[in-house]
């Protein structure tokens, strides 16, 4: 019996990063992560078709939306296919034997320092410094016997790198998600599809925003996500994101036709079916 091939997902960062626990969780299958070390490399890796699948943070509940982002979603005109939402908690990472105390210098990603920028601005004379990924300042720890350096990372990156925590869950809030999504090239509509992401332009004219949103409300579609984007080269000129839930897909069609009519360039990145959020 030929064993079944692992699908290759491209993620955002190393072994052990959000990114990976958030693509093992989702996909509930083997699979292969290829490392990433930009939100660039990861959609490259997609489009040219080196993996099958890329894992995008999109927001976090603290830090809020990661603008850059939307920017590739239009850029490479991917497929949504799912989304997770993933508790985040992070802890401040150390080689053994280190002391809090000793501590001069912080590493991580700079979303990850903004989740815990209550607890950070409480310590006097740490230098904050941004990397790549949360997982690689860990590894970075691990490898250069760092002393007076520490890492902001999840447990899984504790683990793997043989790590000691020196104080347990400093993100701001505790009720700490980040939202990924789950693209693909090719254009994918699950059977049981309840939610979509989509953007469109509307004229630089009072209540021409509001008429299209109210169309969606009209149809009794739920809008749980609104972000505007600068259009390069047009000052003054936006492109305008939503995520849009429904009941009965009939109302959502019904809404998309309207809209059509009221915006400009609108553009359907995925229907796929809307993510539960647990907080653990």
């Amino acid at each position: 019996m030929r064993k079944k091939k692992k699908l290759k997902i491209a993620i955002q960062g190393i072994a052990a990063s959000f990114h990976e626990i958030a693509a093992f969780t989702y996909f509930q299958e083997p699979i292969h992560t290829m490392e990433c070390l930009s939100f660039h490399t990861l959609c490259e890796s997609l489009k040219s078709g080196e993996a099958d699948y890329a894992v995008m943070a999109i927001e976090n509940s603290i830090a809020g939306s990661i603008l850059p982002n939307y920017f590739l979603l239009q850029e490479y005109h991917f497929s949504i296919v799912g989304e997770i939402y993933l508790p985040i908690h992070m802890h401040l990472l150390a080689a053994p034997g280190v002391k809090l105390a000793d501590i001069r210098t912080i590493e991580s990603h700079p979303m990850a320092i903004r989740q815990c920028s209550d607890y950070l601005y409480k310590l006097n004379g740490v230098q904050l410094v941004e990397s790549e990924d949360t997982a690689l300042s860990a590894r970075k720890v691990k490898e250069q016997k760092l002393k007076t350096t520490a890492a902001i990372a999840n447990e899984f990156a504790a683990k793997r790198f043989g790590l000691q925590i020196l104080e347990k869950r400093i993100e701001t809030h505790k009720k700490n998600f980040t939202r990924f999504l789950i693209l693909t090239r090719k254009i994918k509509t699950a059977s049981d599809s309840n939610k979509a992401s989509l953007y469109f332009e509307v004229a630089n004219e009072v209540g021409s925003l509001a008429e299209a949103l109210m169309t969606f409300k009209k149809n009794s579609i739920n809008l749980s996500k609104i972000q505007s984007i600068p259009i390069i080269g047009k000052p003054s000129e936006y492109s305008i994101h939503i995520d849009v839930e429904w009941k009965k897909r009939k109302s959502y069609e019904t809404a998309i036709g309207e809209v059509l009519r009221q915006v400009k360039n609108l553009n359907i990145l995925g229907e796929y079916k809307k993510a539960k959020i647990e907080y653990k």
